[in-house]
């Protein structure tokens, strides 16, 4: 478990040269690690024990815990009001009661490690699009003690690569808008598969945990009992000595829905956040394509040190995928460095 553990930590190494933005990290390193250790722990035996134990005389445990694992186990909603040994665990009326099966418990780890890939595809993409070009282009200027010969041959160089691929930089800027609108995309999808996979349970869930805290104690029914429940019934059939079939009824513990509901009431917060962060972003970035005078702002504040009408003039003259270049280098490179860097630029525009 630890070893699980410790190969995920790696992923929250921040890299030395960043080529995303916070929001593009927060789907790709928080949201990807979340649902990774979320895998491992519904896996874990150490904390849980066994993920199903049945209770039936007539039957090996061993061989009843295995059938109910594979077919399944299911509750029984309560409409008449008659006892329960636990909630949803009573007499089955067909005419009165709606029985409820539980399929979804040994497909959790897999549907959790399957999200965790789909929040990592926008990433895997861009790397490969990006193919360490900013990388490339930053160098050293990075670091803030550079060789002063080192700093000038690294500053020319870049005068150099913007001269020559002037207004050859779109697709740079488009594959990268483009995975960020994956990022949104994915995140939303991903709220409509859980309530999908839960049987339309998850789109209300978070929302139904919190209002239980305002009601009477006598009057909560918790709603993770109902979507995850810890005791069910499980129906298990054989033939008698005279050749007639018996009907066996288990009890059930599902020891793993402890965990399995904890997970599921963090996700339900923690996609709504992630949306609506993704959702404000999306705006943002739409706004950015559409008016100058906010890639201006924008790259003013990340070059401070460079007067504001070369900013201006740059912004004028370069197309929109030199100044997201631009806007990307300012993120790496030592401030002192980008701004000798940019004075050159507008110099040589001039």
């Amino acid at each position: 478990m630890f070893d699980v553990l410790n190969d995920i930590k790696g992923h929250i190494k921040l890299d030395d040269i960043c080529i995303d933005n916070n929001v593009f990290r927060l789907h790709y390193k928080a949201t990807f690690v979340i649902l990774l250790t979320a895998s491992a722990l519904v896996t874990a035996k150490t904390y849980i024990g066994d993920p199903i134990d049945c209770i039936v005389e007539e039957i090996p445990q061993g061989v009843m815990d295995t059938y109910c694992w594979i077919h399944s186990t299911f509750s029984v909603t309560n409409k008449d009001g008659s006892p329960e040994a636990h909630p949803g665990v009573k007499d089955v009326h067909p005419e009165n009661d709606e029985v409820r099966f539980h399929k979804y418990y040994q497909w959790v780890c897999f549907t959790l490690f399957f999200q965790a890939l789909c929040f990592y595809i926008p990433r895997y993409l861009w790397k490969n699009w990006e193919a360490g070009k900013m990388s490339l282009l930053v160098s050293e200027l990075n670091l803030p003690i550079v060789d002063t010969e080192n700093k000038n041959d690294r500053i020319n160089h870049l005068l150099h690569y913007f001269s020559d691929s002037k207004n050859n930089n779109e697709w740079y800027a488009l594959r990268f808008f483009f995975c960020e609108t994956l990022n949104f995309i994915n995140v939303i999808g991903q709220i409509f598969f859980v309530d999908f996979f839960l049987g339309g349970e998850f789109s209300t869930y978070g929302r139904d945990v919190i209002s239980i805290s305002e009601m009477p104690n006598s009057e909560r029914f918790d709603p993770m009992a109902h979507v995850f429940p810890k005791v069910t019934k499980c129906t298990f059939h054989k033939y008698g000595p005279s050749g007639t079939i018996q009907t066996i009824d288990g009890l059930c513990i599902l020891p793993l829905n402890i965990i399995n509901e904890k997970i599921y009431v963090f996700l339900w917060f923690w996609f709504i956040f992630v949306a609506v962060v993704s959702a404000i972003h999306f705006v943002y970035r739409l706004a950015v394509m559409l008016i100058p005078q906010m890639r201006t702002n924008l790259l003013r504040a990340r070059a401070r040190l460079v007067q504001y009408y070369k900013i201006e003039n740059i912004c004028d003259k370069k197309t929109k995928g030199d100044w997201f270049i631009l806007y990307q280098l300012g993120k790496n490179m030592d401030p002192i460095f980008y701004k000798e860097f940019l004075d050159n630029l507008h110099a040589e525009m001039e």
